[in-house]
């Protein structure tokens, strides 16, 4: 549970990092947006460094963190574009994020 919450905040630091520049801020300079989104990430990386060691300990694969890891950013990416940036999710999103979560079924089936 822990790996979870740590990607979970991980994943909110990634997206206002790598998004959240796009909604009112596209008249800055880049390189200020750079610095930035750096400075941001950096907390990205204090969270989602911790969270693939722990999952390690705690029995997940690679394959399995960084596929928990996409579905996660998949879940806050959907919800920041809509509450922050006011984007649709249009149907076509929707099945595409399914198939992706399909996916992450394959990677957990015990096979």
């Amino acid at each position: 549970m822990r790996t979870i919450a740590l990607l979970l905040i991980s994943n909110v630091f990634m997206t206002v990092a790598w998004y959240g520049h796009l909604k009112n801020h596209l008249k800055s300079p880049l390189w200020i947006v750079i610095l930035v989104s750096w400075g941001i990430a950096f907390f990205e990386y204090c969270f989602q460094v911790p969270a693939n060691r722990f999952g390690r300990l705690d029995g997940f694969t690679t394959a399995e963190l960084k596929t928990i890891q996409e579905v996660i950013t998949l879940v806050i990416f959907a919800v920041f574009s809509i509450v922050y940036l006011e984007e649709s999710l249009r149907w076509n999103y929707i099945v595409g994020f399914a198939f992706i979560g399909v996916g992450a079924l394959f990677v957990f089936k015990p096979w």
